[in-house]
């Protein structure tokens, strides 16, 4: 998403929690493809640390314009009766209290500014109903009525408020997932193939561009026809 937008011309602030070595390596590749941003270290559910960040940015960068709320924890599948309410808070606080925190946070400049773009990432599990992983579903379920009603409250701003649902994209995080489960997601997909997380970027930069200026509270899921609208 980060090397998406900056091919469109933005100036991309890429914001990381725990990794540092993956995320220098990752903003050395983003500047040495020609693209202007920052790296910064927060944590996007600290109401405290979500300010500061938006802080630093407007410093450096100037004022956000197009917000993607991206953070995540880990997510194992479990039956509802191994998780603990604890949990189900951890996946809140991230898909949908960090969500928050960062939009109040931009909201003032886009609102002066009368231009804005948020785009919230969320998943096809939650069309899917993808059983025993009850906490990410009912909470990336929460973001999206988040994003659909915050998309009215803000339309008359010319805020535009939209959600990117990917389907099963494996990437690194991928790398020790079964394989035999990877090829029966795959072999299941009307397309026959999986997606490619530049796929994913370039849906997000399309809808942060003045191109999708009448765009607002939908919910695009990239999983090539896994589900259906």
């Amino acid at each position: 998403m980060a090397f998406s937008l900056g091919r469109a011309g933005a100036r991309v602030a890429i914001n990381y929690r725990n990794d540092e070595a993956r995320a220098r390596r990752t903003f050395e590749e983003f500047r040495d493809a020609g693209f202007q941003g920052v790296l910064l270290r927060g944590d996007a559910v600290d109401e405290h640390d979500v300010a500061r960040m938006v802080d630093e940015i407007g410093e450096s960068l100037g004022p956000v314009d197009i917000l993607v709320p991206n953070a995540t924890p880990d997510q194992p599948h479990r039956p509802i009766e191994e998780y603990d309410w604890a949990f189900y808070q951890q996946m809140l606080d991230f898909f949908v209290k960090s969500p928050f925190l960062l939009t109040r946070a931009v909201l003032a400049h886009m609102k002066e500014k009368r231009w804005g773009r948020i785009i919230n990432l969320g998943s096809e599990t939650f069309q899917l109903g993808t059983p025993d992983f009850t906490a990410y579903v009912a909470a990336k379920g929460g973001q999206n009525g988040f994003t659909r009603s915050l998309a009215r409250e803000l339309a008359p701003w010319n805020i535009t408020v939209n959600m990117v649902s990917p389907g099963w994209i494996p990437t690194e995080r991928h790398a020790n997932d079964p394989q035999e489960e990877k090829d029966a997601y795959r072999d299941a997909l009307p397309t026959g193939r999986f997606g490619r997380a530049e796929e994913v970027g370039d849906t997000v930069a399309f809808l942060a561009s003045d191109a999708a200026s009448y765009v607002s509270g939908q919910n695009i899921c990239i999983n090539g026809a896994n589900t259906v609208a």
